[in-house]
């Protein structure tokens, strides 16, 4: 009759009473790139390669456009008071990480670090924040 329930003594008899490793098939461990479970300010870390970090509340996020291109794509973000434009090579599985409000940290990787050919793999080369008019 285990439906996934561990006991705070279980744990303790573990040696480890505040784990979180997910023991039991189906469970989250905590990922700080993503937000995975309840419990957590749905905040989007915006960080460039000089190490400046921008902060935005996903509560304020109102629009979210995806622009393909030959080349580079795009993701525009609305905020209530903000605008974020996303630029780089493969950002369509970032917009529908986006779409969940999963990632918790975009970094811009810098122009010369980004090898060319790599499939499937999203990289963000640069990162604009506007304040909105309003």
């Amino acid at each position: 009759m285990d439906h996934g329930f561990k006991t705070r003594f279980d744990q303790m008899r573990e040696n480890n009473p505040a784990s979180l490793e997910a023991k039991q098939p189906g469970q989250i461990v905590p990922n700080h790139e993503e937000f995975h479970s309840i419990g957590y300010a749905r905040n989007l870390c915006l960080v460039w390669p000089d190490g400046r970090r921008y902060i935005l509340n996903y509560a304020y996020l109102i629009a979210a456009e995806f622009l393909p291109g030959q080349d580079m794509n795009q993701i525009r973000l609305e905020f209530a008071s903000h605008q974020v434009i996303l630029k780089g090579y493969g950002l369509e599985s970032l917009f529908m990480q986006l779409l969940d409000h999963l990632p918790r940290i975009v970094t811009v990787v810098h122009p010369r670090y980004v090898s060319t050919g790599i499939e499937g793999e999203c990289i963000v080369i640069g990162i604009e924040v506007q304040t909105a008019a309003m």
